[in-house]
Order: structure tokens, then C-alpha cells, then sequence
């Protein structure tokens, strides 16, 4: 068994594919029309057919607060993995992203939040120790 797809809720699909693609670098795997909403997944695109994220609507009565409880608390939704997070963190910054924590030891691992603009807090990750 393995992680096939993975989702985020987004208050706009549009607005969150632009985020994805643009800022972070993701690349568009599936994009299929279902009505008023649209089945869009992405991918590393240094791992096209590795797992996918679902930038999934945020329609469903329970999303909106359980994301808003989650940004009012600094909880991170999701989070990603990064070679090299002190350079990824100037990138992002560089393309206006906001970060709710800066690059931060922790452990084996060194961390740091951002808003993703689609209503969520997201983690990237370096691992510093094997």
C-alpha cells in the first residue's frame, strides 16, 4: 500500500492551482471538470507520477472551520519537504509569500510555516539529521 493522493482544502481552486504551480513550483497532474468544482491534482515535478496533492474545494460544511480552527492555533495542514530550507524560505519570501514561522531548528529536522492563500497554513521540512 502507498499514499496515491493527498488533499488540501482551498477556498479557490483557481487562485490555489496559481499558489501551487507559480510560487511552489508544482506542476498540474489531473485537471478534470466535475461541475461547479474541478478534480485538480499536482505533483513534484521532479516526481511526476509520485504522490499527488488534491486541491480539493472547501464546499463541505466542516472545511471552512476546521481550517480556520487550524490557522488560529499555527497548526500547519499539510506539509513538504525541502533540500535546502533556508534557500527555499528566501525564495518564497522573494515571491511574497508570508511565513507565520521562520526557519526553525527542531530536532533532526528544521522547519517553517507559510500561508498558502487559500485559507491554510502549510509546513516545509529539511531534515538535518539521518
Amino acid at each position: 500500500m502507498r499514499i496515491y493522493v493527498t488533499s488540501v482544502f482551498v477556498d479557490d481552486q483557481a487562485k490555489a492551482e496559481r499558489f501551487y504551480t507559480q510560487v511552489l513550483g508544482f506542476r498540474t497532474k489531473l485537471d478534470i471538470p466535475l461541475g461547479e468544482a474541478r478534480w485538480l491534482t499536482v505533483v513534484a515535478p521532479d516526481d511526476p507520477d509520485g504522490t499527488q496533492l488534491l486541491l480539493e474545494p472547501d464546499g463541505h460544511p466542516a472545511a471552512r472551520p476546521f481550517k480556520e480552527a487550524l490557522v488560529a492555533d499555527g497548526i500547519p495542514f499539510t506539509s513538504f519537504a525541502v533540500d535546502d530550507i533556508e534557500a527555499e524560505h528566501r525564495r518564497l519570501e522573494g515571491l511574497g509569500v508570508r511565513f507565520t514561522q521562520p526557519p526553525t531548528p527542531m530536532g533532526p529536522t528544521t522547519t517553517a510555516v507559510f500561508d498558502d492563500t487559500c485559507g491554510n497554513l502549510i509546513q516545509i521540512v529539511q531534515l538535518t539529521e539521518s
